[in-house]
């Protein structure tokens, strides 16, 4: 046994160590997969509307608020990145640095919204591919997972380009959307900072705190870049850069349109539909093509999330967190492309499978798991400075331990205003985990030791 035995280079059953993934790609090539991930443009169409339901005019100030809070987030995230960079992501740094029941569990947490974030938004392809053809949501979403699933066994390198190519198209749709907001602007820059639904009835500011939890959903995918460390040259500089690169590209063009939206004659937020508001404002042609751009941005969102998603399982086969088989198959990588082909698969059937429950009852676990996670994070890298973590190639963030505390502080009160029910079906996710722990994880000491390549 290793002398930590929650790290591991090699197994510990006598059998050769799984084939490690490829590193091929840099800043540039793992920010353009994260931007994807993020897509702001399918964040904007697809998760939004409802912020705007709530909160209306208020949601751009929620959005802002998380984007603040978010750069707290991002220090976290780059520090742990660099100080492990595993696939595993951010259970892999929370056992790294603390111990293997507290990185257990965030792994349910994080699994959690790898596996409902993508058929959220894939559902959501079937709404703007309406002016060619009507399809049912649930099957237009499923199509869509299954698609993307075949793309994510594709070499990643490969993968970096595409994806790019379709994130200039969704810019490309976020940017009509901004200048025909803008061109149409007729409320004052001040219900910006004084919310209201209708002009008339007051959103108050505990009702936009509580928003946070969407609205971290709506910017959260900047930190999957640590997802892709053991894919990247000299992770110990590329990961932070990316990270930090991506949360300030994402929050620009996300947050720009909303402020777009916001200002415009809308009439009323609480039942805005974007797509009929960009035909009004220029014509059926140009709304049909934004559609369509906004389609395209659902696919490339789904296949980086497909290929990152899939990361995470393949590590957690590697890290023995299963029986043997399941061990052996999902830390399986192709020879010809360089992925993890069975994790891949499962990831992606699983999530096509997940596109036939209703978005509402995903929407709000996903908020309470995406909140727990980031504060998981932040409680970790506060005890990440500790004399057996110091290495010369770790980015250390600003301010430590001033930020991780106050986002710890804040975090801690978004989680609080959570619905019982979300809370609970979270709770009630993460008991069943910690039995598996108690039961089977705990007791083989063989068991769950995080690999993190050299």
């Amino acid at each position: 046994m290793p002398p930590n035995p929650a790290l591991a280079e090699t197994t510990t059953t006598g059998t050769a160590a799984p084939r490690k993934l490829t590193r091929s790609i840099g800043v540039t090539g793992g920010t353009l997969l994260t931007l994807s991930c993020v897509t702001p443009a399918s964040s904007l169409f697809v998760l939004v509307p409802p912020l705007f339901a709530d909160l209306g005019t208020g949601t751009a100030l929620a959005i802002a608020l998380a984007v603040l809070l978010c750069v707290g987030i991002a220090f976290c995230y780059s520090e742990l990145g660099t100080l492990v960079p595993s696939a595993g992501g951010e259970y892999a740094m929370v056992t790294t640095v603390l111990n293997r029941f507290a990185g257990w569990i965030t792994f349910v947490l994080s699994f959690i919204v790898i596996l409902v974030v993508p058929p959220i938004i894939a559902i959501g392809v079937a709404g703007y591919l309406a002016p060619l053809v009507h399809l049912d949501p649930s099957l237009a979403g499923a199509a869509v997972m299954l698609a993307s699933t075949v793309m994510g066994l594709a070499n990643l390198r490969s993968n970096a380009w595409i994806t790019g190519v379709f994130l200039a198209i969704e810019l490309i749709a976020v940017v009509v959307v901004s200048v025909l907001g803008f061109a149409h602007a007729d409320r004052s820059p001040a219900v910006l900072v004084r919310p209201s639904l209708d002009g008339v009835s007051g959103v108050g500011l505990v009702t936009v705190i509580a928003g946070l939890a969407v609205a971290l959903f709506v910017v959260q995918g900047f930190s999957t870049a640590v997802y892709l460390a053991e894919e990247m040259r000299e992770p110990h500089r590329t990961v932070s850069r990316t990270v930090l690169w991506t949360l300030g590209i994402s929050a620009l063009v996300i947050l720009v349109p909303v402020v777009a939206i916001t200002l415009a004659d809308t009439g009323s937020l609480g039942d805005v539909d974007l797509t009929a508001l960009v035909v009004s404002w220029s014509g059926s042609t140009l709304g049909t093509v934004v559609s369509l751009c906004i389609a395209a941005a659902i696919g490339n969102a789904v296949i980086v999330m497909v290929i990152q998603n899939s990361r995470v399982l393949y590590a957690s086969g590697r890290d023995r967190a299963w029986p043997d088989p399941v061990n052996r198959a999902l830390s399986v990588v192709s020879s010809r492309f360089g992925s993890p082909w069975v994790a891949t698969l499962v990831v992606g059937l699983s999530e096509a499978v997940l596109c036939f429950v209703p978005v509402d009852t995903l929407s709000g676990v996903t908020g309470v798991a995406v909140v727990a996670l980031y504060l998981a994070i932040a409680l970790t890298v506060l005890g990440a400075r500790r004399a057996a973590h110091r290495g010369p190639h770790v980015w250390r963030m600003p301010g430590w331990p001033v930020v991780p505390v106050v986002v710890v502080l804040a975090l801690g009160y978004v989680l609080v205003e959570q619905t019982a029910l979300d809370l609970g079906i979270t709770a009630a996710v993460l008991v069943v985990s910690g039995a598996y722990w108690l039961f089977y994880l705990r007791r083989r000491a063989d068991r769950w030791l995080v690999t993190v390549p050299g």
